[in-house]
């Protein structure tokens, strides 16, 4: 243990406080077990690091990857008892998906050394509430978004800029914009935004960025979905060509039959994988709200995760229209429900009702459709129903 304290200090050395995510503000850190997911890449690691740095007692905290060494001849539910004797009283948990009988442990340490608080990080596939041990009447859990626009902002210039609610932006949108306006050009950086701005660690080199992101795409397929589901290598093979499918085509409706025989999967394997993919943060799955949805039923239109995965998987597909939409159904993704509308593209919350386009793009879509919306590309500022659409990376 002596060597986990000891590497855990020379993080914290180099972890920086400079830009935090949103979510550090929205966790209730006093709950004895946290759960934080996220699709790789995301900043889950650094969030834990800056917290413990931020606001923890040092002497009495450790924060360790659960893909560490260590747990080759020593068990997870022995680290934390001995931490605990020790005076430790935050444990730190990176990746536990990547420990095996990580829930039923976790379950040990929280009824078992009651004392001792335990977040932990793990991927997004990760069903915390159909674990072998259930979890759901222990673990808070939190979802980690990609960066949104407006975090995006703020890591790029330094500035510091709220986030704002949907009501607050659709009332007071004209007003919004001119106050950012007076301190923000928004288009350049809404294009750089759209090509490279959703994973913190572009900024370690942005030439290389889409390349390390195809890098990341692959470990998710081939480490985290097989940690948490341990499917065959076959199975990996198909979801990497389901999702390259997927992104020369997305946004579009998903034809069954032709994609089953483009990847080599019956129907009821390939609407699984998608759903696997919608799960690992790669693609999103939409349907209109009338819709039922079980576990064989096919999306209605599928998109990718988000902008940056459409540039690095396809850079022919990332036309102005996709990328519009892509990036409008992100920024709303676990925050609000999202539906096809009947007229326009969105419904939001099942309320409101969005047409996205360009600058040009007329209301006709949405005449006389109550609490409608048109988001549009290329303004800088709107007035009533119209909205600039980079606006809505303002919502976290």
């Amino acid at each position: 243990m002596e060597n986990l304290l000891l590497e855990f200090q020379q993080k914290i050395i180099r972890t920086s406080l400079d830009f935090q995510r949103y979510l550090m503000k929205e966790i209730d850190w006093n709950n004895q077990l946290v759960a934080i997911k996220g699709a790789r890449g995301s900043g889950k690691t650094t969030l834990l690091l800056q917290y413990a740095k931020q606001h923890l007692n040092l002497k009495t905290s450790l924060f360790v990857s659960l893909d560490h060494l260590f747990f080759i001849e020593n068990t997870l539910i022995d680290l934390a008892k001995d931490f605990s004797k020790m005076g430790g009283s935050h444990l730190l948990l990176d990746e536990v998906h990547k420990y095996p009988n990580w829930s039923r442990e976790l379950k040990l340490i929280y009824d078992d050394v009651p004392d001792l608080k335990v977040i932990f990080t793990s991927s997004s596939m990760l069903e915390i509430y159909k674990s072998e041990s259930d979890l759901s009447r222990r673990a808070v859990s939190y979802d980690l978004k990609e960066m949104s626009f407006r975090e995006f902002i703020v890591f790029e210039t330094g500035l510091v800029l709220k986030s704002h609610t949907l009501e607050d932006l659709l009332e007071n949108h004209t007003e919004i914009s001119n106050s950012l306006l007076q301190r923000i050009k928004p288009i350049p950086l809404f294009i750089k935004y759209l090509e490279i701005g959703a994973y913190p660690y572009y900024k370690e080199n942005s030439k290389l960025y889409h390349q390390k992101l195809i890098n990341t795409i692959n470990l998710i397929i081939e480490v985290d979905i097989n940690a948490v589901d341990h499917i065959s290598y076959d199975l990996i093979m198909k979801l990497k060509k389901l999702l390259f499918a997927i992104a020369t085509s997305a946004p579009f409706t998903p034809n069954i039959t032709k994609l089953s025989e483009r990847i080599g999967a019956s129907r009821a394997v390939l609407i699984q994988a998608i759903k696997q993919l919608e799960r690992a943060g790669l693609v999103n799955e939409l349907y209109r709200p009338t819709k039922g949805i079980g576990v064989l039923t096919k999306p209605e239109k599928l998109f990718l995760n988000n902008t940056n995965l459409m540039f690095a998987l396809a850079k022919n597909n990332t036309n102005v229209g996709n990328l519009r939409e892509t990036f409008f159904v992100n920024q709303f993704k676990n925050l609000a429900t999202i539906h096809l509308a009947d007229h326009g593209d969105f419904l939001i919350n099942e309320k409101y009702t969005f047409e996205i386009g360009g600058k040009n793009k007329t209301q006709v879509q949405i005449h006389n459709v109550k609490n409608s919306y048109l988001a549009k590309d290329n303004i800088e500022i709107g007035v009533g129903n119209i909205i600039p659409i980079w606006l809505f990376g303002f919502l976290y």
